[in-house]
């Protein structure tokens, strides 16, 4: 189940990005956040611009209860961010979606990435980008499936673990989405 991000899953939120942070090159933050830090990211988060959970409801403390959407473990998370700050750009967004790395491949990044779109286009915008490391083969191939294609690459554009990164910019005209 996706559901609104609540403050109650900053825990949760913070842990799976941290693993990122420290052990991949799918953000190029290089710092941990903190519990408060990730409180705040959320406290942040509104409208068009809300974080969004994948909530596991068979692994509640007290097991799936369809009526309760705060009982279940999030393993994952995604968002919508500003793309540009200069005005002609508000009609464009930058996402970012992560999934705990135990449950890869289930289809929780497709079931984050879908709500996200449809968040984005019920908002009015028309374009959705993203900005992945090039060699995050499982991050591009989720955007294609969802609709994104390859629109650049930026070279050596951030640098993580002693190496020059490249990042896929991809993107998702939302007129097309269902054309496809």
């Amino acid at each position: 189940m996706v559901r609104e991000a609540r403050v109650a899953d900053a825990e949760a939120i913070r842990t799976i990005y941290n693993h990122e942070v420290l052990s991949t090159t799918a953000t190029f933050d290089l710092v941990p956040r903190s519990l408060e830090d990730q409180q705040q990211w959320l406290a942040a988060r509104s409208g068009a611009f809300t974080a969004i959970v994948a909530v596991d409801l068979a692994t509640g403390a007290s097991g799936p209860d369809p009526t309760d959407e705060t009982d279940g473990e999030v393993v994952g998370f995604a968002a919508l961010s500003p793309y540009r700050e200069r005005a002609a750009y508000r009609t464009s967004v930058e996402d970012s979606v992560y999934v705990r790395r135990d449950r890869g491949g289930q289809g929780i990044g497709t079931l984050l990435l879908g709500e996200l779109l449809d968040i984005a286009e019920g908002s009015g915008f028309h374009s959705v980008f993203a900005r992945i490391e090039a060699t995050g083969e499982a991050s591009r191939a989720l955007h294609a499936r969802c609709g994104f294609r390859l629109v650049g690459i930026e070279r050596e554009t951030g640098r993580k673990f002693n190496r020059w990164l490249d990042v896929a910019l991809m993107q998702c005209l939302l007129h097309e989405r269902h054309q496809r």
